[in-house]
């Protein structure tokens, strides 16, 4: 059996790379899997009850695509999680970032793998953590509380002393050696994002995140011997 991102961590004690965004393009994807990238990471949204794969943001109910400075055209094809998970290739581990705040989002992709993800694992995460409440206690989910603000960090705080958590995403800026030692004492899983030099990835791997998160993986894998792609 394949092994998961964890217990690959827990095997080797080396740091694993983690393709952000790389799911939400099939080209992506490919390349990401080519490396032999571990865990890559795709954003889900709920709209017009579709589970679409895309980072861009919609305005309300108007179908236009946009973040920040970008924009895309509404009638381009959109990619689904159902292809998404029929195209991964089966060594490849999803890690899932569900968007928004509309619970029948987590009801659906719990849905959508029961159809087209059987025997797949996967890492469901978000930084609206009600959003993970649908999805505990499946077997074939690992569960990530994603942190994005001090305030965040808070109420992890608070809640890791009544439950447990199986893994943590926290922004890098949040992070030093003490607050991943606290972390790690208390979760199976530490990732961090964005990492996008190897100057940062060496700073965050030597304090013990387990998991690296990179748009720029395919630059990171060949310049870090030291940390895990597959």
């Amino acid at each position: 059996m394949d092994l998961t991102a964890a217990e690959k961590v827990a095997a080797t004690g080396a740091p694993f790379l983690i393709a952000h965004r790389a799911g939400n393009d099939l080209l992506r994807l490919r390349s990401a899997e080519e490396l032999g990238i571990s865990l890559v990471e795709a954003d889900i949204h709920l709209f017009a009850g579709r589970l679409e794969v895309r980072h861009l943001k919609t305005v309300g109910p108007v179908p236009i695509l946009w973040d920040r400075w970008e924009l895309a055209a509404p009638w381009a094809p959109r990619l689904l999680l159902d292809r998404l998970l029929m195209a991964a290739g089966p060594r490849t581990e999803l890690m899932l970032d569900l968007k928004g705040r509309d619970r029948r989002l987590a009801r659906k992709v719990a849905a959508c793998l029961d159809a087209h993800g059987a025997g797949r694992r996967v890492t469901v995460c978000s930084r609206n953590w009600r959003m993970l409440r649908p999805l505990s206690g499946r077997s074939d989910v690992r569960l990530v509380h994603s942190v994005g603000s001090r305030g965040q960090l808070a109420a992890l705080r608070r809640l890791l002393g009544r439950q447990r958590i199986a893994g943590v995403s926290i922004h890098q800026r949040l992070l030093d050696p003490a607050v991943v030692a606290e972390l790690k004492r208390e979760v199976e899983l530490l990732l961090s994002w964005p990492v996008e030099t190897p100057a940062e990835a060496r700073r965050l791997a030597g304090w013990g995140v387990d998991g690296l998160i990179s748009k720029r993986f395919d630059l990171l894998a060949p310049a870090l011997p030291g940390v895990a792609t597959g």
